[in-house]
């Protein structure tokens, strides 16, 4: 994610290190420290089949939950699920469902399993919902305008020359928006997200695209798996009238997902992706982490762009023909972006007030390929402008 404010480690002074020490009792402002959230259970994998009501602007999911006891036996579960309609929630036991006892307040689910799980013992939940973002009522940040997680653009297609879209922005906590979860950055789940959408429309989410099934009703069923654990707030889909791009890192799938009108632009935006994989992998001593690499441009976008795990999600301003792309390009931000896959996505903070250093680790990834790309000119430029951000 691109933020306005970048970490330095003076952020914390020497004054306000006295009056933590000198006051060891005082409770801390709220918007001080967010302590790592306490584990209770553990998610290992979430599996969603979700399709579109755009004249509501809804989203009707079905989710199967695995989870299991962090460490000590337990016999209820709290989920994060914002404004949501609950319409049913059962313990699935192979082809077997049991209805279990819930409280609902439109933020949290409150389930009683209905018997204790033991610390090694998984446990799968079935819930059927449905997600009205539009509905929901949540505020956003400095740098990210808007959480309702779930957004339709032009759904009736009433705006001209604007495309019909659906995308998602799950940072810091609105995923929760759009599929129960336990919505903290010290939580990872394998995923599987099935997505039904008009056959004409493209899908784009984690992971791999493992089948795609045509439905009698013009519709389409596509299937996206990660097989690699990652946090909530980095779950993705886009929808849309997207071209595709083919490239790749060494047997890696790179593609870029662009309006049509943008298509024959993608190798000039996007194109020095590839390089930037083997440079961050070998500056790193780590490989790219992922099994592919996706980046798509969304319209009325709420921030900058979003790391999500192999699918980042770009605003309009990276979308620019060959001439428009001599007078400036986000050749920074698509950096920025894909330091992330390993600062962020890889290696993830426990608690968001630890979100600065993921930003401070993207953007000296942002910096040293600008050197590497450019010379030792280029890298300056680029670390005096972070620097009057400050």
């Amino acid at each position: 994610m691109i933020h306005k404010i970048f970490l330095t480690l003076s952020v914390l002074t020497a004054a306000s290190l006295t009056t933590v020490i000198a006051q060891p009792n005082q409770a801390l402002p709220i918007n001080q420290y967010r302590v790592t959230e306490t584990k209770i259970n553990d998610l290992v994998h979430t599996k969603l089949n979700v399709k579109f009501d755009y004249g509501k602007r809804y989203l009707y999911g079905e989710e199967w939950l695995t989870l299991k006891p962090h460490f000590y036996p337990t016999d209820s579960l709290r989920l994060d699920a914002k404004g949501m309609d609950i319409k049913e929630i059962a313990l699935q036991e192979g082809n077997q469902k049991t209805p279990l006892k819930y409280d609902y307040d439109g933020e949290s689910l409150f389930i009683n399993l209905g018997k204790p799980f033991q610390g090694t013992e998984k446990y799968t939940i079935y819930i059927a919902y449905t997600s009205k973002p539009d509905e929901l009522k949540a505020k956003g940040s400095a740098a990210i305008s808007d959480a309702k997680g779930l957004y339709f653009i032009n759904p009736d297609g009433k705006v001209p020359n604007k495309p019909i879209q659906i995308w998602t922005q799950g940072e810091t906590e609105a995923s929760s928006a759009w599929f129960p979860t336990i919505d903290k950055p010290n939580q990872k789940t394998t995923s599987e997200i099935s997505i039904t959408v008009q056959d004409h429309y493209t899908t784009l989410s984690n992971g791999a695209l493992t089948a795609q099934l045509k439905n009698t009703d013009g519709t389409r069923t596509d299937t996206w798996k990660m097989t690699q654990a990652h946090a909530p707030y980095l779950f993705m889909m886009a929808v849309g009238d997207f071209k595709i791009t083919n490239d790749h890192y060494k047997s890696i799938p790179v593609d870029y997902y662009l309006e049509p009108k943008y298509a024959p632009y993608a190798k000039d935006i996007f194109g020095k992706t590839p390089a930037m994989m083997a440079y961050y992998s070998q500056i790193l001593g780590v490989e790219y982490p992922w099994n592919k690499y996706a980046q798509v441009v969304a319209r009325d976008y709420v921030s900058g762009a979003m790391e999500n795990t192999t699918a980042t999600l770009h605003g309009e301003p990276v979308q620019k023909t060959t001439r428009e792309l001599l007078d400036d390009n986000e050749e920074g931000t698509i950096a920025h972006e894909l330091f992330h896959q390993w600062f962020g996505d890889l290696v993830t903070a426990e608690s968001w007030s630890n979100l600065t250093m993921n930003e401070s680790f993207a953007t000296f990834g942002e910096v040293i390929w600008r050197g590497h790309d450019g010379g030792q000119d280029k890298e300056d430029k680029s670390r005096f402008e972070k620097l009057q951000v400050i």
